[in-house]
C-alpha cells in the first residue's frame, strides 16, 4: 500500500479509533424476521461499537472464482434461498453502496486482482444480520467475495491487508458459521438452543479453545484437527469468513465470543469479537 492509497482512504473517511471486527454466526434465514436471542445478541454488538463510516461484508453465500467485491452504488437485496415464507422474500435491505470504498479496498488488496463487480448486491449473509444492527440501513455496505480456488492461509492472509480500513471507521465484518452441516441438521431440534450431536459438541469446544488461547494454527489447519472437524466443516464456505476476521487481529486487540450456542445438532451460531 502506498501513500497515494492512504491519501485517497483519507479523502473518502476521517481517521477514527481501530473500530472492532466482528464473525457473525448467521444461522437460518429466518432469523432477519424472527425475535431470538441471535438477533438480540446481533444488536447488541452493534451498540457497544462506534456507529461505523462503511461496512465491508465477507459473506459465506458470494464464493467465487477469483476475489470481487460489489461497487454498485445502491445494491440489491438477493434472496438466495428457497423454501421459506413469503415474509422473508418481502423483505428489503436498501442500504446504499460505496464504489469508492469498493476501488480503494481493491487497491489495497493489490498485487491480488479484485473485479470491481456491478450485479451481485448485498446476499443474506449480509443482510439478514446487518439489519439487525443498523436497521435503518443508513450505513454503506459492500461485500468482498470469497476465492473458492485458495486454500486457508491465503484467506488469513489477504484479510491483514484491508487492517487500514478499520482506522477509516470501516467494520469488517464475516458472516458464516463456525459449524454448518446441513446435511446432519437434527429437525425435531431445529430451534432447540443448546442441541448438538456429540461431534458438534467437541468441534464446538475444539474451536472455541483455539480462539480464546489464540491458536489460529489449528483454527486455519482445521482440516488436519480430526473427525469432528471434518463434520463440522464439510465445505468452507461458511467457515472462511471466520478466518478473514482473525486475519485482522492485531497484538494489542482482544478475542471474546458472544451467541456462543449449538442449535438444530448440526450448527453452532457461535460469533466473535475482536477488538
Amino acid at each position: 500500500m502506498n501513500l497515494n492509497d492512504l491519501q485517497n482512504i483519507s479523502d473518502l473517511f476521517s481517521n477514527t479509533a481501530k473500530m472492532p471486527v466482528l464473525f457473525l454466526g448467521h444461522g437460518s434465514p429466518m432469523n432477519a424476521i424472527e425475535e431470538n436471542q441471535f438477533v438480540q445478541g446481533f444488536r447488541k454488538a452493534a451498540s457497544e461499537i462506534p456507529k461505523p463510516n462503511a461496512i465491508l461484508c465477507i459473506s459465506a453465500h458470494w464464493f467465487t472464482a477469483g476475489t470481487k467485491v460489489t461497487a454498485m452504488p445502491m445494491p440489491r437485496t438477493i434472496h438466495d434461498f428457497g423454501g421459506f415464507p413469503q415474509a422473508l422474500f418481502d423483505v428489503q435491505y436498501p442500504a446504499p453502496g460505496s464504489p469508492e470504498l469498493a476501488k480503494e479496498t481493491a487497491k489495497l488488496l493489490e498485487p491480488v486482482f479484485v473485479e470491481e463487480d456491478h450485479s451481485w448486491g448485498l446476499d443474506h449473509g449480509a443482510w439478514s444480520v446487518i439489519k439487525h444492527m443498523y436497521p435503518e440501513a443508513d450505513i454503506p455496505v459492500i461485500q468482498m467475495s470469497i476465492d473458492y480456488s485458495k486454500p486457508p492461509q491465503y484467506h488469513f492472509d489477504l484479510a491483514q491487508k484491508l487492517n487500514k480500513l478499520r482506522e477509516k471507521g470501516i467494520l469488517i465484518i464475516g458472516s458464516g458459521n463456525i459449524i454448518h452441516n446441513l446435511r446432519l441438521i437434527d429437525w425435531r431440534n431445529i430451534n432447540t438452543v443448546g442441541a448438538g450431536w456429540d461431534w458438534a459438541i467437541e468441534a464446538h469446544e475444539k474451536t472455541n479453545n483455539w480462539l480464546l488461547d489464540g491458536n489460529f494454527k489449528n483454527i486455519i489447519e482445521y482440516q488436519n484437527q480430526g473427525i469432528s472437524l471434518q463434520y463440522a466443516v464439510p465445505t468452507p464456505d461458511h467457515y472462511l469468513p471466520l478466518i478473514y476476521t482473525l486475519g485482522l487481529k492485531t497484538s494489542s486487540d482482544e478475542l471474546s465470543l458472544f451467541n456462543d450456542e449449538l442449535i438444530g445438532g448440526s450448527l453452532s451460531m457461535t460469533s466473535v469479537r475482536i477488538g
